[in-house]
């Protein structure tokens, strides 16, 4: 008699599944939000002080440094950066595509907050993590929205 999908083992075995890394919106890059995050912060970085180190890219976003030594190289071996001796490491072509679609989407969502009469300061956490699942197709709708509550404010 086979066992049906509800089956106590079958269960189990689901239960010891490996836990899936969370990738952002639609899949969009293939990247983890975490990846995003660091490609965000290494074009700020970069944008402020004409550079961006492990040190840098560490105290920004209040990690140890061994973590970000290991991102900073799987982002290299992906083709997002590229390691400048003495320099630290800039972004690739690809890396700033990125980089800007999350800068990109950060600052519509900072706009929208701002015009449904929330600090922005106040709710970055939510911002943050609201970026990594916009997706593209609901950008200009999000646009549209901000316009039409700039052109007619809630309060």
């Amino acid at each position: 008699m086979a066992r049906s999908d509800s089956s106590p083992s079958s269960r189990r075995t689901s239960a010891l599944a490996p836990r899936r890394t969370k990738l952002s919106a639609h899949h969009r890059s293939g990247l983890t939000e975490s990846a995003e995050d660091y490609l965000e912060c290494i074009s700020n970085l970069i944008q402020r002080n004409g550079f961006a180190s492990v040190s840098d890219v560490a105290d920004t976003l209040d990690l140890i440094r061994p973590s970000v030594s290991l991102m900073i190289k799987r982002l290299a071996d992906g083709g997002y950066l590229k390691r400048e001796p003495y320099r630290g490491f800039v972004l690739t072509p690809k890396g700033q595509t990125i980089a800007e679609a999350i800068q990109h989407r950060h600052a519509l969502l900072t706009e929208l907050f701002v015009q449904i009469g929330l600090d922005p300061d106040q709710f970055q956490n939510d911002i943050e993590g609201l970026e990594h699942h916009l997706s593209d197709a609901a950008l200009p709708h999000f646009q549209k929205l901000i316009r039409h509550l700039k052109k007619h404010p809630l309060a």
